[in-house]
């Protein structure tokens, strides 16, 4: 007789939970890091430049969100979010060129993070099947997805998104200006992406170029 398995559901969660949790917290730890670098230590003063997760859960974007797209999925991608790391772009040594450094910061660890579960995804494989191999590749195959999809996300040029912020910064000043107008209305525009399905057939190609980058450089099979 069939039901609704309990067990099987906590795994699920209990082997997603630290990739996403990493994928979010991280890429805004990034941020804050960049913005040090560049002058601006708001994020730094205030504790958010950690990988401590509890410096940047989001109880909405960081967990309920993640474990409904488990629940719910149909094949899409994991989304979330975490609570923005502020920066004071004023601060910034030359504020409109450090931007893109600060914006590209996020989707640039994601990356690397990506490249990181591919390569416990590749020890899984190389390691003699036992009990914790088959879970280790699977969170290692939620690590590689979620942080492409971040990745793409957020390169996304859409004000408040970091490719929106990097677009700013590559403009000219008039025409800068007038595109970060658009960020009041960018998370509704988002959000409107995300709930009619047009976002996922945006990001979904871009995904796989990457991921097809990825086993290529790990040598797995596509």
């Amino acid at each position: 007789m069939g039901g609704f398995d309990l067990s099987a559901l906590m795994q699920g969660i209990a082997i997603a939970a630290l990739p996403v949790i990493l994928a979010i917290t991280l890429h805004e730890a990034a941020h804050g890091y960049v913005a040090r670098y560049f002058g601006d230590s708001t994020a730094w003063v205030q504790g958010r430049v950690t990988a401590n997760p509890l410096k940047h859960i989001d109880p909405v974007g960081t967990i309920l969100v993640p474990i409904m797209i488990l629940l719910l999925s149909t094949g899409g991608f994991l989304f979330g979010w975490a609570k923005p790391v502020p920066v004071n772009f004023g601060n910034l040594k030359n504020p409109k060129r450090d931007m893109l450094w600060v914006a590209a910061a996020g989707p640039g660890a994601n990356f690397v993070m990506a490249l990181v579960w591919a390569m416990v995804m590749k020890l899984a494989r190389i390691l003699p099947l036992n009990y914790f191999s088959l879970p280790m590749a699977r969170m290692a195959e939620i690590g590689i997805t979620i942080n492409v999809a971040l990745m793409v996300l957020n390169l996304l040029p859409l004000p408040p998104l970091d490719g929106g912020r990097i677009a700013v910064s590559l403009l000219p000043h008039r025409a800068a200006w007038k595109f970060a107008q658009i960020e009041r209305f960018g998370f509704p525009i988002l959000l409107i992406l995300l709930f009619t399905g047009i976002l996922g057939k945006i990001l979904l190609p871009f995904m796989a170029v990457v991921i097809s980058f990825i086993q290529l450089i790990f040598q797995f099979p596509s």
